[in-house]
């Protein structure tokens, strides 16, 4: 065995290699992009295993299934929303009979920091009915890859690997193997099981109930769902999963002076769904309350509250024992096991003010000259109709920070793609001057059939393409096609080439591309504007790499 020190992302990125996984695909997205970035670098620096960006969670979905059609180890990355994305492919997998081994693993993302919403993966675990395994620590993401990949062997399922953000991007000694284990042999599965015709889908979606009971009993013994009971404690026992179990160890020693000569509560901790009911059952028994520690929504709580008798109180997130909103931390566990809260070295000590740094596109981004040249667009057009004539929506990327000051250029921020059919949405209801605002890797991640739809309908409304080259907000990571195949793939979607302009996002050309976005928009029909320049720590990046590859030449 060796000692790294990875991320968690890291370390189950390095599992899945050394669990024998033959391909793995994935979209960018934090805090789950380490993943697939250690297994990018794998395949193209070391010639380890087919990894490859996709042009969004669906199309990566489906990659990941046609390698366990052909028999090998795949696994699909992603970021809580953009399973949204990928629903289609995931929900309908769980009725194919999996051949090899496939692990979707989610990342979420409680406290919004770098999302648009706390959606809890284990919902749609649920949904689906597919396993879901829920590390808490960096050791635990390496070793359960590989008890993933064979569950889903063994059963013939999907399984769902959730991540959070404090475990994916903390880093930690993680004891790894000295060798990989081999890939499987290239077998199809059966056409049988993969073809979702209604007669066959019938029959697939009776296996999947069949197969329910033997993952209940699977739970039940998986050794990583622990259950310590103390008969001796009749008033409380807790039940924890993902980083509820460290935030409780982080207060025990506290928590077993304040219990004294009785001992702890009975402690289970679920590790891996589907839930383990017999253990609960055994939790609840000659229980009063139970306290559910858990990170995300409540969703465990819920499921207590449904199979337990009544006479069991469960407290949680539901109960305002612990908050509703955001990330867990040990001093919010505290409080709920009825700790005082610790002394820190801050307590008596005044912070200075420190003045607000809200969030901001770099220094020098093409994206500030874009919205400044649309922002005086918008502002002449609405003094030349004497009222408010434009909408301006776009979506998530580096650009959505154009919503903040001093810019505020963008009024709409709901989901990747949606900028365009939300300018349409607004155009139809009547707005004159509707501008869709969208960047060069959603466009081809969500952008296109929007496209489709304006085109159709020959929608009055401006489609703003902010192309960087780059997908800039995760970490630059590469664009499906590079910028000069954007323009043919617009006109491929049936835009008119009359009305389709490629002009550049500089500081000096703000009063002449104004000019342009003002043109455009009085066009009455679709019309589609490429602003092209290339982001500047892409541009930073794409230097470092070639002077370095010229230095290797030398």
């Amino acid at each position: 065995m060796k000692e790294l020190v990875l991320l968690g992302d890291e370390a189950l990125a390095l599992g899945a290699l050394h669990a024998g996984v033959s391909g793995s695909y994935g979209y960018p997205g934090t805090p789950s992009t380490e993943i697939l970035e250690y297994l990018v670098d794998e395949f193209e620096t070391r010639g380890g295993p087919v990894a490859r960006w996709c042009a969004n969670e669906k199309t990566a979905y489906e990659s990941a299934l046609g390698v366990s059609f052909a028999g090998k180890r795949s696994i699909v990355t992603m970021k809580h929303v953009g399973l949204n994305v990928a629903a289609d492919p995931f929900m309908n997998s769980s009725l194919c009979q999996i051949k090899g081994g496939l692990i979707c693993v989610v990342a979420d993302d409680p406290s919004m920091h770098s999302s648009q919403g706390e959606q809890d993966t284990r919902y749609y675990a649920d949904f689906a009915m597919v396993p879901l395994f829920e590390p808490v620590n960096q050791q635990e993401a390496y070793e359960m890859v590989a008890e993933a990949f064979e569950l889903s062997e063994r059963l013939a399922v999907p399984v769902i690997m959730r991540m959070v953000t404090r475990l994916a991007h903390s880093r930690a000694v993680v004891h790894v193997a000295d060798t990989a284990r081999a890939q499987n042999a290239l077998e199809k599965g059966s056409p049988a099981d993969w073809m979702l015709l209604p007669a066959l889908a019938r029959k697939n979606y009776a296996k999947m109930l069949d197969k329910q009971t033997t993952l209940r009993e699977w739970a039940k013994d998986y050794p990583r769902n622990t259950l310590a009971l103390n008969p001796a404690r009749k008033d409380l026992a807790i039940v924890t999963s993902g980083l509820g179990k460290n935030y409780l160890a982080e207060n025990m020693a506290e928590y077993a002076d304040l219990c004294g000569k009785e001992g702890l509560p009975s402690i289970l901790h679920v590790a891996a769904l589907p839930f383990p009911a017999d253990l609960i059952r055994s939790l609840a028994e000659k229980v009063e309350t139970i306290l559910v520690i858990e990170e995300g929504m409540p969703f465990l709580e819920r499921q207590l509250a449904g199979i337990l008798p009544g006479r069991v109180k469960v407290i949680g997130k539901l109960t305002g024992s612990l908050p509703r909103t955001g990330e867990l931390n040990p001093e919010l566990v505290r409080a709920a096991l009825g700790l005082p809260a610790r002394a820190t070295a801050l307590d008596g000590f005044k912070m200075p003010a420190l003045s607000a740094r809200p969030p901001q596109l770099c220094k020098g981004c093409p994206h500030h000259d874009s919205y400044s040249a649309l922002n005086l667009a918008v502002e002449r057009l609405n003094a030349k109709e004497g009222k408010v004539s434009t909408v301006v929506a776009a979506d998530i990327g580096c650009y959505a920070l154009g919503a903040v000051a001093p810019l505020k250029a963008i009024e709409t921020i709901v989901c990747m793609g949606a900028s365009i059919g939300m300018a349409r949405g607004a155009a139809d209801a009547g707005y004159k001057y509707a501008f869709g605002v969208i960047g060069d890797s959603t466009f081809l991640h969500s952008g296109l059939t929007g496209i489709v739809d304006a085109v159709a309908s020959k929608t009055p409304m401006t489609v703003i393409i902010l192309d960087n080259s780059i997908v800039a907000m995760t970490g630059c990571q590469p664009t499906m096609l590079p910028s000069n195949q954007l323009e043919k793939a617009v006109i491929g979607l049936g835009v008119d080439p009359a009305h389709l302009r490629v002009i550049e996002a500089k500081p000096n050309m703000i009063e002449q591309n104004a000019a342009v976005f003002m043109e455009e928009a009085e066009h009455r029909g679709l019309s589609v504007i490429i602003m092209v320049r290339e982001c500047l720590e892409a541009h930073r990046l794409r230097k470092k790499k070639e002077s370095a590859a010229g230095e290797a030449s030398k």
